[in-house]
């Protein structure tokens, strides 16, 4: 693929002074350059008063004019910044700049704050620094107006993941990958290397001679945009020589809450403008590392969900949670308490979901509700934090309002109208009343239900002949013959594993391991020995919750499998995730709705959250 020179290294001399002056923070800059301000919302929106920063430091040095000191202040947590001047007089003044582009341009003049009367000194308000919702890093800055203007250095121009930051060395690499095919141009070969381990890339260029270029883009949103990350680590060939390679810049920006970053390397020949670049492609440290890192590139930093789907962000926290759990990564610990605390009120209908939320995570639909008391019990169990537990409580005596012995001997309704008695709800239902039983102690009440609830499925004739789960019961109780989808089966396998967990009785772990290895066997849920739903079949396509189904599988179906250690069980869950791995990823490690790989196979956030709940599963207990 072509591409032309990078237009801020490659264009007019003027503008590429302009960027060695905003870099040294020593002058001011003309006042095209800046630009009127976005307001940013991540963790907080842009004019949060410092008073509520969790942190204060101070990364790069203070400024003096005219003996009055110009300070940036950071909160990391926050992710935040402003500007303070001290020793100064009424009228003098601070305020922040924010660049996109590595100081190319800026919006100026954010928070601007003169001394008032009496005062020797004032403070801005809070910005952003990064803009994870529209995948973008920023720099900022800070400067001040005292009989004339200076300002800081700009901070944080390099990405740090753990002990690496832009410009390590390759030689300190601890792999050398090469994740997507070189491209050539003039005779040149230009080529992407990764350290797969650390997240960390290089380009080389090589076949060429002096005076040949390489560099690196760095994307924040999957390769459609790279103003802050365009030409890193620039270099040419020395003279004598036929190759070079860049320094090493990162791919996740964990201060800035932004992962899944994309890179591509790129070069041009001496005598010609123009260049050639490889496809983009994201770092794997791991399998499932890589399949979060791509999941959290999707989520909205400021709203604290995956957007336009409510219920799919109650599975996908879950496999967030399980994935922190199963591989020991904290990276996205922080996800758990912003869900909870942006998402456990009100909501109108349109805002989260077509029905309106009604706090607590309530709406109508009583699976949606379900969805996340289960999301909330994960989370106890992986952070200790006792809000979880009751929030889990909570909903659940919701969806137990709906338990009704009145029709059908039991179950519970899928809708608050009480339509239809459903697979979904009543293996819900007995997985939360197992579970609470075991977290609640002394309790009797959900421990009782639990067994009332385990004993209805078994005699209710959702399961049928062959060991399957169909998705409901008809107008007269019977089993409607209905689809038998794999989140079915997997929540009745989880269920009556942690049945048996608590109780110890036989015919539970009995039942658990016949509907698994019906799943197992039967073409209705497993082809080629790859889970597969019926909409992946021939040309069919999965809608928005199906996409979803066959991770809450793989959830329960390893939870069986960890609890019987069943060399078979086992060797399943690895086979889906090898499936997903070598047949239904891309190079920016986007997974798709079909696990086998076949085609029409689309990928969004719903398939992605799926998928790596096997990935998670594979890593093993």
């Amino acid at each position: 693929m072509s591409a032309r020179p990078h237009p801020v290294l490659g264009g007019p001399l003027t503008l590429f002074l302009a960027l060695l002056l905003a870099l040294t923070g020593l002058v001011a800059l003309p006042a095209a350059a800046a630009r009127a301000a976005t307001p940013v919302c991540a963790l907080a929106c842009d004019t949060l008063d410092p008073s509520k920063a969790r942190q204060d430091t101070f990364p790069v040095p203070n400024k003096t004019i005219n003996g009055r000191i110009v300070r940036l202040h950071v909160s990391d947590p926050d992710n935040m910044a402003w500007a303070s001047i001290d020793n100064g007089v009424t009228g003098e003044s601070v305020w922040l700049d924010r660049s996109w582009d590595r100081g190319a341009t800026w919006e100026g003049l954010l928070g601007r704050a003169s001394i008032p009367g009496t005062w020797t000194g004032t403070r801005t308000l809070m910005y952003n620094i990064t803009d994870p919702v529209g995948h973008r890093r920023g720099w900022i800055r800070a400067c001040g107006d005292a009989g004339g203007v200076t300002c800081t250095d700009w901070a944080y121009p390099k990405v740090c993941d753990g002990s690496f930051c832009d410009g390590a060395d390759p030689a300190t690499a601890s792999g050398d990958d090469t994740p997507v095919p070189s491209t050539t141009l003039f005779g040149r070969t230009i080529s992407l290397h990764v350290d797969q381990r650390n997240g960390m890339a290089w380009g080389v260029v090589g076949g060429g001679g002096a005076g040949d270029e390489i560099w690196l883009d760095r994307s924040w949103d999957a390769g459609a945009s790279w103003p802050e990350g365009a030409s890193l680590g620039r270099t040419s060939v020395p003279s004598g020589a036929t190759s070079t390679r860049t320094a090493m810049f990162a791919t996740r920006d964990p201060r800035g809450l932004l992962y899944g970053g994309a890179v591509r390397a790129c070069g041009r020949e001496a005598s010609h403008q123009e260049g050639s670049c490889t496809a983009w492609a994201r770092p794997a440290p791991t399998r499932a590392r890589a399949g979060a890192d791509a999941l959290m590139a999707s989520y909205q930093t400021n709203e604290g969900w995956w957007r336009s789907s409510w219920w799919n962000s109650a599975v996908a926290t879950t496999s967030i949670i399980d994935f922190a759990e199963r591989t020991g990564r904290h990276d996205y610990d922080w996800v758990i308490s912003r869900t909870f605390e942006q998402n456990r009120g009100v909501f109108p209908a349109g805002v989260r979901s077509s029905d309106p939320i009604e706090g607590h995570f309530i709406s109508r639909a009583i699976d949606d509700a379900g969805w996340w008391a289960i999301a909330w019990l994960t989370a106890y169990d992986y952070t200790g934090e006792r809000r979880y537990l009751d929030e889990a409580v909570t909903i659940a005596n919701y969806v137990h309002q709906y338990w009704d012995p009145g029709t059908c001997g039991g179950g519970v309704w899928w809708d608050r109208e009480r339509t239809y008695k459903n697979a979904v709800t009543s293996g819900q239902y007995l997985w939360l009343t197992t579970s609470l039983h075991q977290r609640i102690s002394g309790d009797t009440v959900w421990g009782s239900r639990a067994t009332t609830a385990a004993n209805w499925y078994l005699g209710s004739g959702l399961i049928n002949s062959s060991g399957l789960v169909n998705d409901g019961l008809n107008a007269s109780c019977g089993n409607n013959g209905q689809t038998v989808w794999s989140y079915n089966q997997g929540l009745a396998i989880g269920a009556f594993t942690q049945l048996w967990r608590s109780t110890g009785t036989s015919r539970y772990l009995d039942t658990a391991k016949r509907l698994a290895d019906a799943a197992m066997s039967s073409p209705a849920l497993t082809r080629g020995g790859v889970l597969t739903e019926s909409c992946d079949v021939g040309t069919g396509s999965c809608d928005d919750n199906q996409k979803q189904f066959k991770g809450i599988f793989m959830r329960h179906f390893a939870d069986l499998a960890d609890a019987t250690g069943s060399t078979a069980h086992r060797a399943y869950v690895t086979k889906q995730a090898d499936s997903i791995w070598t047949t239904d990823r891309d190079p920016l490690n986007r997974l798709g709705q079909r696990w086998s790989g076949t085609s029409p196979n689309p990928s969004d956030w719903r398939t992605q959250a799926s998928a790596l709940e096997a990935l998670t599963a594979a890593e093993g207990p």
